[in-house]
């Protein structure tokens, strides 16, 4: 089988790793036990440019029951777990390219590879892949019917190309999906960014004051647990809906030019360009540590700090220190890169759960309807995002209440009022 990994040594420790993963993944078993009797992706060949991690191995056993050809390959050159991988080779059957540390070149081969696999639909994490087609393979546009996306990253991309017109073939934006976003970019974005910083420094987190750029739903979950740990929390913002939310939810909030002389830890999730920069660095406490859980090494000005160093050294395993002029030293953790995925091991299984079941649903629903929709982003149909709530439910043990007709008509209704 044609593969490119670290290792095919370790894996048996992925392999038991991934079963660990799939006991705490219920939803996505029972998805995968239904593709397993119905083959709803027969005859699809699938290109995914996701992390290689546990659980996405258990989406990838997931689409092969559903009887599709898969071709994987990483995200991020520093994501993957590199026993995974070996396994998904030598247990699984799935091809997979992805090595951690790969480097810049090597990383656009693997995605290559999977291009290579003509793919008829593409799931992605960044939306490199669609990128790619675009950009440079656009002969791999005759096969593809369809794509998912999972990263609010990605989605903001793909809809740049869709309000350009460039954008060939219908998206399902995974991302929108409330079952993911709600869940796995507040709860598991929020642990697993923690767990990454701790993880790479063994720092307290406790007295500390820890800035987050960006208050979306992953931004929300970080500030909550940095909060929970005993951290002093400010949020920088650029909307003032966010901002003024984050004030009401007990946080300080200022400009990044002010939090940057009392940052400790700064952590970025804008999906944006260069949010910590030369002003800050300037200005920053000798010893602050800086680090990213948005999708690309770009929010922070990696380069700009470098240019400012007088000396940089490796201090810890993915902790970079700069020596500026003055003798003030600034830390980066896993080279700008997704610290929960570099540092630590990525959203914990259950919530990953739900993501993994929208992708497994939307990859079914785009086999089934691809012919009706036009180029774009779409949004994962609204029945597919409850029945996965409501199967998560289940897999809980959690029972919930249900509508009397009474109260269905009155609901439906608009000629009852004041009684």
């Amino acid at each position: 089988m044609d593969h490119h990994v670290k290792d095919l040594a370790l894996a048996d420790a992925g392999r038991a790793r991934i079963e660990w993963a799939d006991a705490d993944m219920p939803v996505l078993a029972s998805i995968r036990t239904r593709f397993e009797a119905e083959k709803p992706l027969a005859g699809m060949r699938i290109s995914a440019c996701l992390h290689v991690t546990t659980e996405t191995a258990n989406l990838m056993r997931t689409l092969k029951a559903g009887g599709a050809d898969i071709v994987l390959c990483a995200s991020n050159p520093l994501s993957t777990q590199d026993d995974v991988a070996a396994a998904l080779v030598l247990h699984y059957g799935v091809r997979t390219y992805a090595i951690k540390g790969e480097d810049t070149e090597t990383y656009y081969k693997h995605v290559d590879a999977a291009i290579d696999h003509k793919p008829n639909i593409t799931m992605d994490d960044g939306a490199d892949v669609v990128g790619r087609v675009h950009a440079e393979r656009p002969e791999a546009l005759a096969d593809i019917i369809g794509g998912t996306e999972e990263t609010t990253t990605g989605v903001i991309r793909l809809r740049a190309m869709a309000a350009d017109g460039a954008l060939k073939f219908p998206i399902v934006s995974v991302n929108d999906a409330n079952t993911k976003h709600l869940f796995d970019n507040r709860y598991g974005t929020g642990q697993s960014t923690i767990d990454g910083v701790i993880r790479a420094t063994n720092r307290l987190i406790a007295g500390r004051t820890v800035v987050v750029t960006g208050y979306g739903w992953c931004g929300r979950g970080i500030a909550m647990r940095a909060d929970g740990l005993g951290g002093n929390v400010i949020v920088c913002e650029v909307d003032p809906l966010k901002a003024l939310e984050a004030v009401m939810d007990g946080y300080r909030v200022m400009p990044s030019a002010e939090a940057a002389a009392v940052a400790d830890i700064w952590l970025t999730v804008t999906g944006d360009l260069n949010v910590i920069d030369t002003a800050a660095f300037e200005v920053m406490k000798d010893g602050a540590i800086l680090a990213n859980s948005g999708h690309f090494n770009c929010e922070i000005a990696i380069s700009h700090l470098r240019d400012m160093a007088v000396s940089t050294r490796e201090v810890r395993p993915l902790v970079e220190e700069f020596t500026l002029a003055d003798g003030r030293h600034i830390y980066l953790l896993a080279d700008g890169r997704l610290v929960n995925l570099s540092c630590a091991e990525g959203h914990p299984a259950s919530v990953m759960d739900m993501s993994f079941a929208n992708q497994a649903l939307s990859a079914e629903y785009m086999v089934k309807n691809h012919a009706s929709l036009e180029p774009g982003v779409y949004p994962v149909p609204a029945d597919i995002d409850a029945n996965i709530a409501k199967l998560k439910l289940e897999s809980m043990g959690v029972h919930i209440d249900t509508l009397t007709p009474e109260q269905e008509k009155y609901l439906a209704s608009w000629n009852e009022g004041t009684v």
